[in-house]
């Protein structure tokens, strides 16, 4: 003879708190980020003193590089989350913004150089360094606005 056992309530794991996702993604985007700087800086300091590139070149060609290496991270790991598309206008809007970003770090670089006058190697890297500080802030904001964005409900 059998008896029936009455159902229990399953047990339900309460949801993570929002800032834990956030800092989550925070900190993926800032190991991205790490990796990307290290491209960049160690490519910049490398065409500028190895090969005798210019100020300015040596850090938009790294920084294209890195731009490239950064997409792939964040779309697949820093961003896997948000349901975006994937698509080729998502890899352009990514660029585009990065171009800002670089934009960003080359008027950085630029302005401690050309206008402060200042070659040497400490204040070059003092230069970079503050222009991927504003860059990265800018980037972070605008992939979340306009790049890695949650799929419509």
């Amino acid at each position: 003879m059998s008896t029936m056992q009455r159902s229990r309530p399953a047990k339900t794991v309460p949801p993570a708190p929002a800032y834990r996702a956030f800092l989550r993604e925070l900190l993926s985007f800032g190991a991205v980020g790490f990796v990307g700087t290290l491209i960049m800086i160690f490519g910049a300091n490398l065409m500028r003193a190895w090969l005798g590139g210019s100020p300015v070149t040596s850090v938009a060609v790294p920084t294209v590089v890195s731009t490239l290496s950064s997409y792939l991270l964040n779309r697949y790991w820093t961003f896997r989350h948000r349901d975006s598309e994937g698509s080729g206008r998502e890899f352009a809007i990514f660029f585009a913004l990065n171009g800002i970003g670089l934009g960003i770090q080359v008027l950085c670089t630029g302005f401690t150089y050309y206008s402060l006058g200042l070659h040497g190697g400490i204040a070059y890297n003092l230069g970079l360094l503050a222009g991927v500080v504003l860059g990265s802030a800018f980037r972070y904001w605008s992939y979340k606005k306009w790049v890695f964005t949650t799929a419509a409900a």
